[in-house]
């Protein structure tokens, strides 16, 4: 038994969907352009005020920098013209002026409150005996409520003093340091306060440095200077390489 065959007609004519289209692009590129054109323009606007803030600045500078030597100098003179005690030190102080502004200003003036100091250098006029260092009178000296004669220092006030001294030296023997004090109340005078020594053998051709310090209560009237075993091993080359002083605390 034979089965129908099925039989399919197509229409030819029929219509066929058309094809989608693709986006208008005119629109898109006319928004693009317009945003492109706005920043354009305010990148301009931009540049052209920082091109004109530069100017500007510019032109102040240079009017300043032109009237700047001309304001000081006016100013001067109509406030001397105004106060005739204002100085304009145009002139320098003549030298002995100098010293007394400078002498009487000086941080070391020494008023009756003030706590007994003293600092003494070696200098050229110090005059060093065979045992006992001498000191400068007129290289860095400092005295305040103390004395100083014949390479000792005169105590003028009772109390608690600190005590230093500081020598450079040549090597090659045997150096004693010593601070000493002079009292009328020891039996034998003079009381050793510091002591330093310094073995080195013959052939040691550096030099040496010795320090001293301490703290001492001393009466009126004590008189303290530096006794060494040779002052001709003493190193003389600069003042402040060898110093001594006390102050009261």
């Amino acid at each position: 038994m034979r089965h129908p065959r099925s039989v399919y007609l197509v229409d030819s004519h029929a219509a066929a969907a058309p094809p989608a289209l693709p986006p208008r692009a005119g629109r898109a590129r006319r928004c693009t352009g317009l945003a492109q054109t706005i920043l354009f323009m305010l990148a301009s606007v931009a540049l052209i005020g920082l091109v004109l803030e530069a100017l500007l600045i510019f032109y102040l500078h240079s009017n300043n920098s032109v009237q700047m030597p001309s304001t000081p100098r006016s100013k001067l003179t109509a406030d001397k013209k105004a106060s005739p005690h204002i100085s304009t030190h145009h002139r320098p102080l003549s030298k002995p002026l100098a010293r007394l502004i400078e002498k009487k200003v000086s941080p070391h003036t020494c008023t009756p409150d003030s706590k007994p100091v003293a600092h003494l250098m070696d200098g050229k006029d110090a005059t060093h005996g065979k045992s006992v260092v001498g000191w400068s009178l007129i290289s860095g000296r400092l005295l305040c409520g103390m004395e100083y004669k014949n390479g000792s220092l005169l105590i003028r006030r009772e109390g608690f003093y600190f005590v230093y001294s500081k020598l450079s030296f040549h090597n090659g023997a045997t150096f004693h340091h010593t601070v000493m004090k002079r009292t009328s109340r020891h039996p034998g005078g003079t009381v050793p306060l510091l002591q330093a020594r310094q073995f080195s053998s013959a052939d040691n051709k550096n030099n040496g440095n010795t320090f001293l310090g301490g703290v001492f209560h001393l009466h009126k009237d004590d008189a303290l200077f530096v006794n060494v075993s040779d002052t001709s091993k003493i190193l003389r080359v600069r003042a402040y390489e060898n110093v001594f002083g006390a102050f009261m605390t």
